[in-house]
């Protein structure tokens, strides 16, 4: 999980998003430039008497500035302020994703690698039993087409094991790529599967609401979206434009001041502002169906964790237990002639059935712990 969240591409692009907003928020600061104007009226080329540049030009030079009312530079700030903590926030949940698919991919992968040993296992230990066959058949003491039955199951074992393997290249490959790894190297899993069953963690449903991600950026997309209503609001009020400079009319040197606003009759941003409302009650309902989703996931992931934790430490230990006794005694039973060879085969093959079954709730009770954690909004 480090190494992921460490080099993951797509943290690195959501990082370029999180300065891209900080650009907008800088941008969204920066107050009007001024304005400077420098024109001449009255020229003529021909009349009388004839012109004098110096005494019939009429020469301006002036400088305009706009200036913001309703305070609309804090608006934008405030908005664009909401932008930045809504990338902040998007690339959280990004990493707390990848980690959630890493811890997950991992666990796969482990579990892969376990069953493709335990296939292998159980299949180098039927050869045994294959051999021990081949030489009754030998020796007279048993029919040929009991052999034959053992050979196919032992053939049957390792298309298994063959199929086994390629699950577990497949998970390897994948733990990788949630990783953002471009290579695949071979790995050992540091973690077995038969590590100590934790506790599950303490189920707070305020506190999920409260520390999940996906319900921290729908709160602040409320807050955007409430920020960009003031901006809209403050932009109907019309803004000043002011000016001053210098005039020279007629010989003489005067100076010149005006003021310029834009009138609101027809256009007061009626449009922008509703849009607006719209978007912040649109908003609001996201918020409270994210919210009523993240209840239903917590429920969810505790009743499931709560079944898969009870096979792993009550069920599936009993029963392997009694499929490996069951096992052992048709095998010693079937040596002294007082079992028949497909009872043999039967107790083999419930037997290899439930170790596969008790490492693949294994497997599954660590991703189940993994989806509670999620759910909680549990830090990894």
């Amino acid at each position: 999980m480090a190494e992921a969240l460490r080099g993951h591409p797509l943290l690195a692009a959501s990082g370029e998003r999180v300065a891209a907003s900080e650009g907008l928020k800088l941008q969204a600061g920066l107050r009007p430039n001024p304005r400077a104007y420098f024109q001449t009226e009255n020229l003529r080329g021909h009349g009388a008497p004839p012109f004098s540049f110096s005494r019939d030009a009429d020469m301006f030079a002036y400088v305009s500035q706009l200036v913001e009312t309703a305070g609309k530079r804090a608006r934008r700030l405030d908005a664009a302020s909401a932008g930045v903590r809504r990338a902040e926030l998007e690339r959280e949940l990004l990493a707390r994703q990848i980690a959630s698919r890493v811890r997950s991919a991992y666990w796969t992968a482990a579990g892969a690698q376990k069953l493709h040993e335990l296939l292998l296992e159980n299949e180098k230990r039927f050869r045994q039993v294959v051999e021990y066959h081949e030489v009754r058949v030998r020796e007279g003491a048993m029919a040929e087409v009991d052999l034959l039955r053992v050979r196919l199951e032992g053939e049957r074992l390792e298309l298994a094991a063959n199929a086994a393997a390629l699950e577990a290249e497949r998970a390897r490959i994948s733990l990788f790529r949630e990783m953002g790894r471009p290579e695949f190297p071979k790995v050992a899993f540091s973690e077995p599967l038969e590590q100590a069953v934790a506790a599950p963690p303490a189920v707070d449903p305020a506190r999920a609401l409260a520390g999940r991600t996906e319900l921290k950026i729908a709160r602040q997309q409320v807050e955007q979206v409430r920020a960009s209503l003031g901006l809209e609001r403050a932009a109907a009020r019309p803004d000043l434009d002011l000016l001053a400079g210098y005039k020279r009319t007629a010989g003489f040197n005067t100076l010149l001041a005006g003021v310029q606003v834009n009138l609101p009759l027809a256009n007061r941003n009626q449009g922008n502002i509703v849009a607006a409302e719209r978007e912040l009650r649109a908003a609001e309902a996201t918020l409270a169906a994210a919210e009523a989703v993240v209840k239903a996931e917590v429920e969810a992931a505790v009743r499931e964790f709560e079944i898969r934790r009870r096979q792993v430490l009550e069920t599936l230990p009993a029963l392997r237990k009694r499929a490996a006794e069951s096992s052992r005694i048709s095998l010693a039973a079937y040596r002294e002639g007082g079992a028949d060879l497909l009872r043999l085969l039967d107790a083999e093959r419930v037997r290899i059935e439930i170790e596969l079954l008790y490492y693949r709730t294994l497997a599954d009770y660590q991703q189940n712990l993994v989806a509670l954690e999620t759910a909680l909004g549990v830090t990894p």
